[in-house]
């Protein structure tokens, strides 16, 4: 048997010419027959619903205007965009990591399109 070659393997996640293991979960890469990188955008509503109330309330109060601007800006620019790996095989397709962090789903990604080109 041919002894398995390790592509990434960075924390809890690990691709190898056989297997990808993520956070304790198993995938097959004999199943596998594409690999895909998504971006999941926050749901801004509430940030946006918060400044609209805020500028309403510079009619009332100007100190609560302020605070809920600063409320509502802060909350805009903590949210971030989430990236997600997706595996396709014959059996469709399954989500099978997510992180915020793009550079590192872009090398997982990258590993993984290795191991299915080698795989051939």
């Amino acid at each position: 048997m041919a002894e398995e070659k390790i592509y990434f393997d960075e924390g809890n996640v690990k691709v190898t010419n056989a297997r990808f293991l993520t956070y304790g979960k198993m995938h097959s890469m004999a199943n596998v027959t594409s690999v895909a990188k998504y971006v999941i955008k926050p749901k801004r509503t509430g940030p946006i619903v918060l400044g609209i109330i805020g500028l309403i309330c510079f009619a009332f109060k100007w100190w609560l205007a302020v605070l809920l601007l600063v409320g509502a800006i802060a909350w805009w620019m903590t949210q971030k965009n989430k990236y997600l790996v997706s595996l396709a095989s014959a059996s469709g397709s399954e989500e099978a990591l997510t992180s915020a962090d793009e550079a590192f789903i872009d090398r997982v990604v990258s590993a993984l399109n290795e191991a299915i080109a080698e795989r051939g």
